[in-house]
């Protein structure tokens, strides 16, 4: 639990200066991508840290699930972005990503990881609105895509039973841990 709650203040930390000084929509476009990727930085080693091979396998589908479905919005939808850069507004993949991390460590870890990672996702979405890249409904329903994506798959961590799939050049198999 300390390499968790270590690992939520270094994150805090790292995004704190730039919040305090946010006045452009430049600015909250920045923070915005480094939450975002802050947030799918520690869903992916958060599990490392803990020797849950698992949680990286489930956490990777939750963000390459939340990232697909987001390109796949924009691709049909062409929806035009607020600042009129381009037509990728719907729906935010910054919030997708972000909220299927949040969600993602929720679940695997409970609210001692998923509370500061909702906290970051949900200024991840809000920080998209502020820089003018999304409408709020952009935002919303990224979130949400990325909140199923993370629900779906994702499962409590049992430290008690590992299942570890592994592949060398002679064969592939799944190795079972069992601890009492």
């Amino acid at each position: 639990m300390k390499s968790c709650f270590l690992m939520v203040i270094l994150s805090l930390s790292f995004i704190a200066s730039p919040v305090a000084n946010a006045g452009s929509h430049k600015t909250w476009a920045n923070i915005s991508d480094l939450t975002a990727v802050t947030l799918a930085g520690t869903a992916l080693v958060l599990p490392a840290v803990k020797d849950d091979w698992e949680g990286i396998r489930e956490a990777a589908y939750s963000l390459g699930t939340a990232e697909a479905i987001s390109l796949l919005g924009k691709a049909v939808v062409h929806e035009e972005r607020p600042d009129h850069s381009d037509n990728n507004s719907f729906p935010s993949g910054h919030s997708a990503i972000a909220f299927a991390s949040a969600t993602t460590m929720y679940k695997r870890y409970g609210w001692e990881a998923g509370l500061p990672a909702y906290a970051l996702a949900t200024l991840t979405a809000s920080a998209r609105v502020a820089a003018k890249k999304h409408h709020w409904y952009d935002a919303a329903i990224g979130a949400a895509m990325g909140s199923a994506s993370g629900w779906f798959f994702t499962d409590a961590f049992n430290n008690k039973v590992q299942l570890v799939p592994w592949a060398d050049g002679k064969g592939a198999g799944i190795e079972a841990t069992i601890a009492w």
